[in-house]
């Protein structure tokens, strides 16, 4: 599906993305979350050139994930899982600051309200971490996860999302 004037269009995920969405895990780490890590951290996490689409593939079709296009281009993607738990939000470099973080988010906020979800979380990077605090996230605390021997910093955030009243 096309979107209007380059705003971003939300559609579930599919085979076909496994390459677009790759890339982009690929590209916002090694390029935009490089700015607050180290390149030994960025290697870890990203392990470019270490990854396949069939297994990134996989990986995806294995939860709820959904992409977000701009003009038929996949220019993001997330998930949400049935606790309300987000384990990737990326947006293509080439992207940011474009409403797409916003437009995925808002997804997986339906999402987790379509099924009587209350909050949403996630493990966030320093990166992204200014962008969920200003959606409403709360920091719960900071974590030293291991990728690839290598210690890394990122924050379990969440969200409480309050009760929607239909009126009729």
């Amino acid at each position: 599906m096309t979107s209007a004037l380059g705003k971003p269009s939300i559609r579930s995920y599919s085979e076909t993305d496994a390459a677009a969405t790759l890339a982009i895990f690929i590209d916002a780490i090694t390029i935009t979350a490089a700015l607050d890590y180290s390149p030994e951290q960025v290697q870890a996490w990203a392990r470019p050139g270490q990854r396949n689409t069939v297994s990134w593939n996989l990986s995806m079709s294995g939860r709820t994930t959904f992409v977000a296009t701009v003009n038929d281009e996949v220019a993001g993607f997330s998930d949400i899982d049935e606790h309300g738990y987000i384990d990737m939000l990326f947006v293509a470099p080439r992207h940011q600051r474009k409403g797409i973080a916003r437009a995925l988010l808002a997804e997986a906020e339906r999402r987790v309200r379509e099924h009587g979800g209350t909050c949403l979380t996630a493990d966030v990077s320093i990166t992204a971490r200014p962008f969920f605090e200003s959606s409403g996230f709360s920091v719960e605390q900071e974590q030293h996860p291991v990728r690839q021997g290598v210690s890394l910093v990122n924050f379990r955030m969440s969200k409480s999302l309050p009760s929607v009243v239909v009126s009729g």
